[in-house]
């Protein structure tokens, strides 16, 4: 196949890998009835004037399903972190006593569960847009490939298909992860 084609595979490859990652890290941010630190990827915290990650100011450690400890590594950002916390759309209402905040995840209710499910189903369809169009423009660059004679009729096609089979891959493993997040959601 002529490098040309390959090298618009892989750049649309690459794109709809990153459109899957972007998906799985937008769904690790959504809340569900079980702590976990991934929840905590979208918080981020004024540190001494700049919004810094919440993963570089502090560990987490869940002793219990619905416990979030966080244990900040410069104690002088408490209060900082507490405060991004609180602001931040987890929903949570965390506590500290000084060394460590305590966050006791409130029990998700119905309507809640259903918002979160709408939230990642969104997040999926956007995820899913972004490989379609990484799909319409290699398939355009193909086209032009095929249209400027850099390849055959025979190599296009082979390309197309191939550019398919990506692009279905990819579009049923962001069902695949929805699915796992709602079922996730959905448990009580």
């Amino acid at each position: 196949m002529d490098g040309s084609i390959d090298d618009s595979l892989l750049e649309a490859e690459e794109k709809m890998e990153k459109a899957l990652e972007v998906a799985k890290e937008d769904f690790a941010s959504i809340r569900t009835g079980r702590a976990n630190a991934a929840m905590f990827n979208k918080v981020n915290v004024d540190y001494y004037g700049a919004p810094t990650p919440l993963q570089q100011l502090a560990s987490f450690q869940t002793p219990e399903a619905r416990t979030v400890l966080v244990q900040p590594f410069d104690k002088g950002s408490i209060t900082a972190i507490e405060k991004a916390l609180r602001e931040s759309d987890l929903g949570v209402n965390p506590s500290n006593d000084g060394n460590v905040i305590r966050i006791i995840l409130p029990q998700l209710t119905e309507e809640r569960r259903r918002d979160y499910i709408k939230l990642a189903r969104t997040k999926a369809e956007d995820a899913k847009v972004s490989i379609r169009n990484v799909r319409r423009k290699a398939k355009e660059e193909i086209d032009r490939h095929v249209k400027d004679g850099d390849v055959g009729e025979d190599e296009g096609s082979r390309a197309e298909k191939e550019l398919e089979t990506l692009t279905r891959q990819h579009v049923e493993t962001i069902d695949s992860v929805l699915k796992a997040k709602e079922t996730d959601l959905l448990e009580v």
